[in-house]
């Protein structure tokens, strides 16, 4: 039971995030739903690379002993800088949003619908 513990974790994530993107509509909440969603990815991504009693691929000296995949490794980071990027320009957008309709609301804002 001790082994699924993180992927019981990156559903959690994952199924919280999903649920805030749906039925909030708060857009500061829908950020965070979005994040919830990412960091559960990222776990996900980490979890799947782990060994246990592994070493690190960057000593070149320990040829005998099973090593870490460094490619989920790579590809997290890569998704935390894709995910600040996105957070950054969602958080501004929602910003201007402000300013223009004095809510953040989703649904007070009707001319973004039409």
């Amino acid at each position: 039971m001790i082994d699924n513990l993180p992927f019981i974790a990156c559903a959690i994530l994952v199924i919280l995030g999903l649920y805030t993107l749906t039925f909030k509509r708060n857009l500061i909440k829908i950020v965070i739903g979005l994040n919830l969603v990412e960091s559960g990815v990222n776990l996900f991504l980490i979890t799947l690379g782990y060994k246990s009693n592994g070493v690190a691929p960057i000593y070149t000296m320990a040829a005998k002993e099973e090593m870490v995949l460094p490619t989920p490794q790579a590809l997290t980071l890569t998704s935390i800088v894709i995910g600040l990027a996105t957070t950054a320009l969602i958080l501004s957008f929602t910003i201007l949003i402000y300013k223009h309709y004095k809510t953040i609301d989703a649904s007070k804002v009707r001319r973004l619908r039409e």
